[in-house]
């Protein structure tokens, strides 16, 4: 059975988050920075994964990336993934 991957970048340079989901976290990382994906690739070389949660199915993946969407990098969603506020500075 597929496993799925909700994800958050995030790049120092520019200070920004994106956030995502794949079935192959690692691959996706290496799209980001080689500038295979159309939001990321104005950064590419400067995404470092700070964090993923694994789902059992797509449906549940795109749930929680959708409710971390929504947060706008609030207390939310820093309450929803463990990040430390401080750290992040957009």
């Amino acid at each position: 059975m597929k496993k799925y991957q909700c994800y958050i970048l995030w790049t120092e340079s520019a200070r920004k988050f994106y956030i995502g989901i794949t079935e192959d976290l690692d691959h996706r990382l290496q799209q980001h920075n080689a500038g295979e994906s159309k939001w990321t690739k104005r950064f590419a070389g400067s995404w470092k994964c700070v964090w993923h949660k694994e789902f059992q199915n797509l449906s549940a993946a795109r749930k929680f990336e959708n409710t971390l969407k929504k947060q706008k990098k609030g207390i939310g969603f820093y309450k929803l993934t463990g990040l430390n506020k401080d750290r992040f500075h957009e």
